[in-house]
């Protein structure tokens, strides 16, 4: 460590811009002036992803008073700094700070490099910003403040794809901008208490991508019926009344999920029997005459009645392997779930025809007709088949871009709303098939054109190593410790400083960091139009309480549409 009581920085103190020096131009051999910047410590300590610094609290006290915000900002915590190695400028995030032992008016910090830019020779300012480190500086070099052109430069789209979601922290100037290829080519995930503003910010995001490219597929699950109202200008909203999902597009596993209750070795036996039933009746349908090889997992239609009837016919059959319990349990369930109102939007007899071409063309926007956006609206769905209906749309994106890899490429973009609901971790699920197929998404579907977006506020709750498939992290603020804990483990290291500062964040405040930013950032998002939110505002008690009046009128309608089970 260098002695820093032999250093003085006041010379930083009151001046505008303090320490300039000549430079020789390489190419003429003249001397040119060159700013430096305000000088607020140096560095004592250098490791491979983070060093320390050593700052004068006077020097920064004196920039308190400066005209730029960023400036002001000098040596706090969860700022940046900057250090010069040759002709490039190191660019660093404070993350703590403690008092210097032994010297007044020190203070010792921890920071970590986020990446490195050239120096513009006659501004001094950072520009051509990249990530990573190629040369570290020593101890004893200088470290200066960052000023709010530098940031810009760093800021710099630099002719990427990207959408402005908000303005920087601290700044007020500077827009926060995120890098759609990027983002969406390595999954994103938003993650943020409830009442931080989680859903506004999802319609924020998915709107400003949807007006760049109207043109888009996107699919969004949405459990709460909260994000139609929000779409209903740029987007198709399915829910009970139109979604028309035809239960044949289950594949074996799905109908496995929806028609077998039992356990244990007698669920084996049910789903061996159903297997057998299931091939027999798809074979039976004409559609199935072209495929060369049909299986139970072939998408083609065929109908509940000839699925029955196969079962009853095969329990009437002596030489079976086992007794008619299995053939009963199946043909009840069957015969059930066709009863069942509830679940017409799925088995209905309507559904029979071959509509796979219609269903995929209205679900995915091909084309999108300027309706880029699908909102799959579950919340007045069965709890028990939900998981089911989200496992068969997943697997469909999935499954749409493996067998179109030879046609020209249509990128997918699906939205998952409180996603550790389908993927929780192993303590908390057994296997499911939607867990399954959206942890695949999450590891294979880039590969295929296929990005996933995880919306959620139990981060903690998450299937382990999903979350770390993520390449943009948006975090809001986090409530719950074990929560920070986790996203802290999944995020870059340069990233931990500003994670330190997610608990206290404000709403509508967020940080970024991963492959959708150029330097992990903290965002205040921008106010979205009224009619662009989702409906997820919180009741104000205060207010609706002292409202009376036609109650009666109330409990009618709602029971009305209650025993009708629709909206």
């Amino acid at each position: 460590m260098s002695d820093m009581g032999s250093h003085n920085f006041s010379e930083a103190r009151p001046g505008p811009v303090s320490g300039t020096e000549q430079l020789r131009d390489p190419e003429h051999g003249t001397p040119s002036r060159r700013s430096e910047g305000y000088k607020i410590g140096e560095v004592i300590e250098i490791a491979g992803s983070g060093s320390k610094v050593v700052m004068d609290t006077a020097v920064l006290t004196g920039l308190l008073d400066h005209h730029d915000k960023t400036v002001q900002m000098a040596g706090q915590v969860g700022s940046q700094v900057k250090i010069r190695v040759g002709q490039t400028w190191l660019l660093a995030n404070i993350r703590t700070q403690r008092l210097y032992e032994g010297q007044a008016g020190l203070v010792v910090a921890e920071i970590d490099f986020l990446g490195e830019g050239d120096e513009e020779k006659l501004t001094g300012q950072i520009y051509n910003f990249r990530r990573g480190v190629t040369r570290y500086p020593t101890p004893a070099s200088i470290v200066y403040a960052v000023t709010t052109a530098d940031l810009k430069q760093v800021y710099a789209s630099d002719g990427r794809a990207n959408v402005e979601v908000g303005t920087v922290y601290p700044t007020d100037d500077i827009r926060g901008a995120l890098y759609v290829d990027a983002m969406l080519g390595k999954h994103f995930a938003l993650l943020g208490s409830t009442g931080t503003g989680k859903s506004t910010a999802a319609a924020l995001i998915l709107h400003k991508i949807c007006d760049m490219a109207p043109e888009g597929h996107i699919i969004m699950i949405d459990p709460h019926g909260e994000y139609g109202a929000a779409f209903k200008d740029n987007g198709k909203v399915f829910d009970v009344n139109n979604l028309n999902l035809p239960y044949w597009l289950m594949n074996f596993r799905e109908h496995c999920e929806v028609f077998v209750q039992s356990n244990g070795d007698a669920k084996q036996m049910d789903c061996d029997i159903l297997a057998k039933c299931l091939l027999a009746a798809k074979a039976k349908n004409q559609a199935s005459a072209g495929v060369a090889k049909l299986t139970v997992d072939s998408p083609v239609p065929y109908l509940l009645s000839d699925l029955t009837t196969i079962l009853q016919n095969e329990m009437g059959k002596l030489d079976k392997a086992t007794n008619s319990a299995p053939y009963q349990r199946l043909k009840s369930k069957i015969d059930e779930i066709k009863a069942d109102p509830r679940y017409s939007f799925m088995f209905s007899g309507m559904l029979v025809g071959d509509t796979m071409a219609s269903f995929l063309t209205k679900i995915f926007r091909l084309p999108s007709e300027g309706k880029p956006i699908s909102i799959i609206d579950v919340s007045a769905m069965p709890s028990e088949i939900t998981p089911t209906v989200v496992s068969v749309l997943s697997r469909l994106v999935f499954d749409y871009a493996i067998w179109a890899r030879n046609e020209p490429q249509r990128p997918m973009l699906l939205v998952c709303e409180e996603a550790h609901r389908y993927i929780p971790n192993d303590d908390m699920a057994e296997e499911s098939a939607v867990r399954d197929i959206l942890s695949r998404i999450a590891k294979e579907g880039r590969k295929y054109g296929v990005s996933l977006g995880l919306i959620t506020q139990r981060p903690s709750d998450l299937a382990e190593g999903v979350l770390s498939q993520c390449g943009t992290i948006l975090s809001m603020r986090l409530n719950n410790d074990r929560d920070q804990a986790f996203v802290k483990a999944a995020m870059p290291e340069g990233a931990r400083g500003f994670l330190d500062s997610i608990p206290a964040l404000r709403n509508r405040e967020v940080i970024c960091c991963g492959e959708g930013v150029a330097i992990p950032i903290r965002v205040s998002l921008d106010t979205l139009a009224e009619e662009r939110r989702p409906a997820s505002e919180d009741p104000i008690f205060s207010d609706l309480w002292r409202e009376q009046g036609g109650e009666e009128e109330i409990i009618q309608r709602v029971i009305k549409r209650w025993r009708a089970q629709g909206r």
